[in-house]
């Protein structure tokens, strides 16, 4: 088959401005309770698109693991590629892609290191083996094998024992305070529908439907 005969229609339902709620978190998280109880897979997992210093974008699929008024909190290793274009550049675009629902949601914003208190809670929160990990891997580094990188994180669990692993002092999470919304809603003959919420305040956000 042809790719440009791949196609199909979008018909789990429409957008109206009056669904919306007035905050967009809020909003966001109806839609991520609604991934979840429909066994979207990944529902948390999104697209972090950063911009390195020679101005080339950069993606890649994190996973969101805390939600609140300021924003969405993901971790990663802060010699990362993307923790160090983010250092470098702290404007970001996260894209939420829950295509079995027929839905999307962009965040434009600006990104921030969260409290090593706050990394640290999280990071108690995680099963032993992937706080060795974070020990284990030089995330973006090169590296001659994956054989290599299990014997490195053989010899972190044996480092380690059985006793409390530290919190590595080159690994946290990061905060997207968000600037805009957009929430986009399959529809049919292309015609979708598209709501943008834009910042006015810290309280206050405009809404306006978006031509698909």
């Amino acid at each position: 088959m042809k790719l440009e005969d791949i196609r199909r229609e979008y018909l789990a339902g429409g957008l109206s401005r009056e669904n919306l709620l007035a905050d967009p978190i809020a909003q966001f998280n109806v839609w991520l309770d609604q991934a979840i109880t429909a066994q979207i897979p990944d529902p948390t997992a999104f697209t972090l698109a950063t911009v390195g210093s020679d101005g080339r974008p950069s993606q890649r699929i994190v996973l969101l693991k805390q939600l609140d008024e300021q924003g969405f909190v993901f971790f990663t290793n802060y010699s990362s590629k993307k923790a160090v274009q983010m250092e470098a550049n702290r404007n970001i675009c996260i894209h939420f892609p829950w295509h079995g629902m027929e839905r999307q949601v962009e965040v434009e914003g600006t990104v921030e290191r969260i409290s090593i208190k706050d990394s640290l809670k999280y990071f108690l929160s995680r099963p032993r083996d992937s706080q060795v990990a974070a020990w284990a891997s030089h995330q973006s580094h090169h590296i001659s094998s994956r054989k290599a990188l299990l014997m490195q994180f053989e010899a972190m669990k044996a480092k380690f024992g059985q006793g409390d692993i530290p919190l590595p002092d080159f690994w946290g999470g990061y905060r997207v305070t968000p600037a805009s919304f957009e929430f986009w809603q399959g529809g049919g003959s292309r015609l979708h529908d598209r709501f943008q919420y834009s910042r006015v305040t810290n309280t206050h956000w405009d809404i306006e439907r978006l031509a698909p």
